[in-house]
């Protein structure tokens, strides 16, 4: 018979369900996935329970429904200073990985090249490579995930189309500097590029850091797709909403590439993610405190099992280097074998970093990090810290 599409024919099972499997199949804490524990706000969900039950339930506008478009335009304007127009330059989408297959599918021809930064989240190449995009790769590197800019700069070229930035980092931890994105913006510039900015995790960032939008730097208002997502603002990773702010000539294309892919989300859930944006600021500085407590209980607790706990700025995640202990319990062991005995013998589930790079490079790629997720219920972290002293010290 006729092959398959060769991008997805055989890709493998995401780590993620990999390691959920596992985890299932042992009993163990999972802190492999990347979601909350717990629903988010009650008065959000009663708003999507009161939109279904009395509101409009047919199809609402191909771009979103006003009442959520103009809440991404405002929440722009008074987070970012962006003066976004609601009726043009923003699109409503189900969740930011449909936003990022619309936005690759627009703005990629066969054989451009789009750049990707590694460690990066498991859509991206696959999504890349089906919309026919040549893949350069730049590293973070690790253990302070730092941007090199010479590496940046070589990997830009007159064929360079796009790079697709995410900030704050997953799985890194990492928040972009202003200088960071100054390299990046004047790059984009000096080759005439765009960027795709998946930007889920926006408010929560720790230590008194603010986010910064690659779209607010000069020059960058016309060449950004800025990606949102709910799921994170709100701790309703379920709903899958999410939203891009672009220029109407960018956000055309993308408009057509969602029409033609789920052309809407339920407007119930439209409705009340509205509602949710024009919480007071209080909202949103009790989400990045009450995570940033999060990593501070858990990273102590890593670092008490004798893990080597890497600065985490922003996001869901923490990424520990395992050496130390490795070399108590197995020296041979990389970050694929660790996660799997330490879900099998102290019931606790993380995901190996290694997963997050272009397999191509694989050679060159750190084996001994791995990712555990924070966004879970205090006493969950406090077992699954428990679980883990009690398998060093056996």
């Amino acid at each position: 018979m006729k092959p398959t599409n060769t991008i997805y024919t055989g890709l493998p099972t995401t780590i993620f369900e990999t390691m959920s499997r596992l985890a299932a199949q042992h009993g163990a804490i999972n802190l492999g996935q990347g979601f909350p524990d717990v629903d988010g706000p009650l008065d959000i969900r009663h708003k999507a329970s009161d939109e279904l039950l009395n509101g409009y339930n047919q199809y609402p506008p191909m771009l979103g429904l006003p009442a959520l478009r103009t809440a991404v335009a405002d929440a722009n304007k008074r987070f970012y200073d962006l003066d976004i127009d609601a009726n043009s330059q923003v699109l409503v989408t189900s969740g930011a990985t449909e936003a990022l297959s619309d936005c690759l599918t627009a703005l990629i021809e066969p054989g451009d090249e789009i750049i990707l930064i590694e460690p990066l989240y498991d859509c991206y190449l696959p999504l890349a490579q089906r919309a026919g995009a040549v893949v350069k790769s730049v590293r973070v590197v690790p253990p302070n995930w730092t941007l090199d800019r010479d590496a940046l700069e070589q990997a830009f070229s007159d064929n360079t189309k796009a790079v697709l930035l995410n900030n704050p980092h997953n799985p890194a931890g990492k928040v972009f500097s202003r200088e960071e994105l100054g390299w990046i913006a004047d790059l984009l510039i000096k080759y005439d590029a765009y960027a795709i900015c998946d930007e889920v995790y926006e408010h929560i960032t720790f230590d008194g850091r603010s986010h910064i939008p690659l779209m607010t730097l000069d020059g960058m208002a016309e060449r950004c797709l800025r990606i949102g997502s709910a799921g994170k603002t709100f701790s309703l990773t379920g709903w899958k909403v999410g939203y891009v702010t672009g220029p109407a000539s960018l956000l055309d294309p993308v408009a057509k590439a969602h029409q033609f892919t789920t052309f809407t989300t339920p407007p119930n859930l439209q409705s009340a993610v509205a509602f949710g944006l024009s919480k007071g600021d209080n909202y949103y500085n009790a989400l990045a405190a009450d995570l940033q407590a999060k990593r501070d209980r858990l990273a102590k607790g890593l670092a008490a099992v004798g893990l080597d706990v890497i600065p985490c700025e922003g996001t869901y995640f923490l990424t520990t280097d395992i050496t130390a202990v490795c070399l108590r319990i197995d020296s041979a062991l990389d970050d694929v074998a660790f996660c799997q005995m330490m879900t099998e013998q102290a019931k606790v589930t993380a995901v190996p970093v290694s997963a997050f790079y272009v397999k191509d490079n694989q050679s060159e790629v750190p084996k001994n990090f791995i990712r555990f997720c924070f966004s879970k219920k205090d006493a969950v972290l406090d077992d699954a810290v428990k679980r883990l002293l009690k398998w060093v010290q056996a």
